[in-house]
């Protein structure tokens, strides 16, 4: 016998027999409310479970190796964006630091003697310029011999070169400091990063390190969350992903001690699929006051296509294990019959098999009524 007949065979036992008793004038008909049952299009829901997740979070690393001095919190503390977390020993970073400024403080004097330098030629040039017009105008007149043109002649060619060799140095004594000062600032750069500090304002979840251990650049000092902003990440399924969309409301249900029914917003759909799952990973905002915390489990109900379905009011509905059932009016006699039962719906629960239309179908039947007993309807 298959699992409807023994159904139908249970429910025909608790309901007093496999042959209901016909209808009599001396039983007194009971009084009932029935409901016609119609099909309406209704929108098809689309529900995926999932974690809810902080929505941004952050491992925090260093950028030098040395040693940790100091962990100032622990997990579980609220921090500031910038505030102090982590305090490296960064003694010889700092004499680096301080090295490097000397260094640029150097560059910026040799720079100044280089101006000087290059002052002093220039004046040296003016001078030789001025020094050979006059012997060249002598030497015009026959006042001037040639010799002291000649030699007129190469001290200005000696002054314009010692001016072009005074530039040459000012250019590299700048050129100096400007290397100085770079690497001045990568050492002050760098010195910072013994205090490592919050990037945003949030909740310590994770410490992996203690004072007296190496850190190492790259490597997971603490972790920590966003606070008051959460996501909750669901994967919905390749057959069913068209009826997302980016921006959309959706309805979330988080599992708790007092469960928590919010609204959310789809901020991400992946355009990539989940090759072994065949699905694709949902991302849904949550509200900044919602009272969730990471790792809490939650489903989200997404609006599908519209379709035809059957609902009726959830009195009507007997259970018996995974077994539906419903009276249906038919002549004036409770007729018992098995339903499939689909989704709760806002006004009942959905019927998916079992009844059609203009079915007219008991409103909360009493203990008392079971199959063929003689019925009528309060309107009548």
């Amino acid at each position: 016998m298959g699992l409807v007949g023994v159904a139908v065979a249970a429910l025909a036992a608790g309901c007093g027999g496999d042959h209901a008793p016909a209808p009599t004038v001396e039983r007194d008909a009971l009084r009932v409310d029935v409901v016609e049952v119609t099909a309406a299009p209704r929108p098809s829901v689309v529900e995926s479970g999932g974690l809810v997740q902080a929505r941004t979070t952050a491992a925090i690393t260093s950028h030098i190796m040395a040693t940790v001095r100091e962990v100032r919190v622990v997990p579980g503390d609220t921090v500031r964006a910038g505030q102090v977390l982590v305090v490296l020993d960064d003694r010889d970073i700092a004499a680096q630091a301080r090295s490097a400024e000397a260094a640029a403080g150097a560059a910026s004097d040799a720079v100044v003697a280089a101006t000087a330098e290059r002052a002093a030629a220039d004046a040296a040039l003016t001078l030789a310029r001025a020094s050979h017009g006059r012997l060249a105008a002598l030497a015009a007149r026959k006042s001037a011999t040639a010799q002291e043109l000649d030699e007129a002649t190469a001290a200005l060619r000696a002054a314009e070169h010692r001016l072009a060799a005074s530039d040459a140095r000012v250019a590299q004594a700048r050129s100096a400091l400007g290397g100085a000062r770079a690497a001045g600032e990568a050492a002050r750069v760098t010195a910072g990063y013994g205090r490592i500090v919050a990037p945003f304002a949030g909740v310590v979840t994770e410490k992996l390190v203690e004072p007296g251990n190496m850190a190492m650049p790259g490597t997971p000092l603490l972790r920590m969350e966003e606070q008051g902003a959460a996501r909750l990440d669901v994967r919905v399924d390749a057959s069913r992903v068209a009826a997302v969309e980016s921006g959309q409301t959706v309805s979330v249900r988080i599992d708790a001690d007092e469960p928590i029914s919010l609204d959310g917003r789809v901020t991400e759909v992946s355009r990539a699929m989940d090759a072994d799952s065949r699905a694709y990973l949902v991302r849904i905002a949550l509200p900044v006051d919602a009272r969730v915390r990471t790792g809490m489990f939650g489903r989200a109900q997404f609006a599908g296509p519209s379709s035809a379905s059957r609902v009726v009011p959830a009195s009507a509905v007997r259970r018996q294990g995974q077994v539906a059932s419903v009276f249906v009016a038919e002549g004036g006699v409770a007729r018992l019959r098995l339903v499939v039962a689909g989704r709760p719906a806002a006004d009942g629960i959905e019927i998916v098999g079992g009844l059609a239309d203009g079915d007219r179908v008991v409103i909360a039947p009493p203990q008392t009524l079971v199959d063929g007993s003689p019925i009528r309807t309060r309107s009548e």
